[in-house]
Formats: structure tokens, sequence, C-alpha cells
């Protein structure tokens, strides 16, 4: 198999409406150990999201879109706790079983919603962050392009949306360490079809254009950064 380019027909099995309920459910209760092993908003919050916090000086509102099982918006809420700042976090997923698995969540500061972006454009809404995870490559070129619009127009600020970067060694690397987490679950398989669907980092830069950045933050990582024009 060449990952040389983009797989845009692999899909994976979670995204099916019909998928094992159960397996599904576990799949949404480990994404908190994945991603905090994988995903590097840890380094994304203390380059990115802190010092931009900080600026503001007074009480926030940040908005995770595309927010799953809702434990990275859970995550940053706890750092952003720790370090003080007055913030108020809202993960959205139009996905009612991803709503379900992120309403489980407890956490101060933190509520979920099961909208998605363009309805909550629609309805007004706006933040002074906007960020994602590994949504990007779900989406087709139109829908990308209006995920992207989207975000820039809920956000007085700082948009950062993150994802994996194609290669052929995060393929391998992935296929091997996510064993021990993949009983019962869809990690592996969704997650090799994942790096499959995903971009290189030239490539999204094409792909959003202007007034979107591509970074790399990390090891198989990208983080496309934009300026909110709420």
């Amino acid at each position: 198999m060449s990952l040389r380019v983009r797989d845009t027909e692999v899909r994976e099995l979670m995204d099916d409406p019909d998928c094992d309920a159960r397996r599904l459910a576990a799949t949404f209760r480990r994404f908190g150990i994945v991603n905090r092993l994988v995903s590097g908003w840890g380094g994304v919050y203390r380059t990115q999201l802190r010092p931009y916090l900080a600026s503001l000086a007074r009480p926030a509102r940040i908005l995770d879109i595309g927010s799953g099982g809702g434990d990275l918006v859970v995550r940053l809420a706890a750092l952003a706790r720790r370090d003080g700042f007055d913030a108020e976090w809202t993960g959205a997923d139009p996905d009612p079983r991803a709503h379900a698995a992120a309403s489980a969540h407890r956490a101060p500061g933190v509520t979920f919603r099961c909208t998605d972006a363009a309805t909550l454009v629609a309805a007004g809404e706006r933040f002074d962050v906007v960020v994602s995870n590994h949504v990007l490559h779900h989406l087709d070129a139109e829908e990308l392009s209006a995920f992207a619009a989207d975000a820039l127009a809920l956000s007085r600020g700082a948009v950062l949306l993150a994802d994996i970067a194609r290669g052929r060694l995060a393929y391998a690397l992935y296929a091997v360490g996510i064993m021990p987490l993949a009983p019962g679950t869809f990690l592996r398989t969704d997650g090799l079809r994942s790096i499959r669907r995903s971009y290189r980092r030239d490539e999204l830069a094409a792909a959003l254009g202007a007034p979107w950045r591509v970074e790399e933050p990390g090891p198989f990582r990208l983080l496309a950064i934009g300026a909110g024009h709420a």
C-alpha cells in the first residue's frame, strides 16, 4: 500500500451509524489515552494557547469543534484551570453518539453541545479561540473549505486546527504501538485509515490556502493556524 497520495476513498468504521455500539463506546473512552500519547496538544497548549489566553487578561470562551468523546476539551480546560485562567469551554459535535460519550465527562467550566460549526455560525455564536483535533482528514475539499471558513467566522482570535501528518513511519509505529489499547475498539483499524486519509504539510497548506499557515508542532503532527474575524 502506498502512502504517497491521500486515500480519500477509505472510510473509518466508527463513522458508520450502524457500527457496533460497544466497540464505539470503548473507542471513545480510550481516546483520552491515545490523544495524550500522540496528539501533541500539550505542546500546542504551551506554545500557542496559553500565551494567547494570558494576553487576553479577561475571561475567555473556547470552542472545540468536532469534539468527539470530549477528552481534548476536558484536558485543555484542566491545563488552563491549573494556570489560573478563567475560561468557558464548549465541545461541539453533530454526532449524537459522540455527544453522549462526551456528556459523560463532568469537568468544571466545560459544556457539550450536539451541533456543528455551521449551525453555531448561523446562531451568531462567537468565541475567543476555536480548536479542533483530527477532523480535517475526514473532510472532502468542499467540506474542508466550509469547515475552515466556519472556524474563522466563530473566533475573535486564535484558530488552531490539528491533525495527523501522513507518512510511512507514522503508519508503521501506530500499527504496532496501538496494539495494547486496541482490543474491543476501532482504534487500530480506524487509526490506520485516518493516517491514509491525512495530509502532508504542503498538501494541507495548499488545500486551505490563505490566510492559513501550517506548522509541524511535533512528530507526525500538523497544525493549521489562523486568525479569526468574528
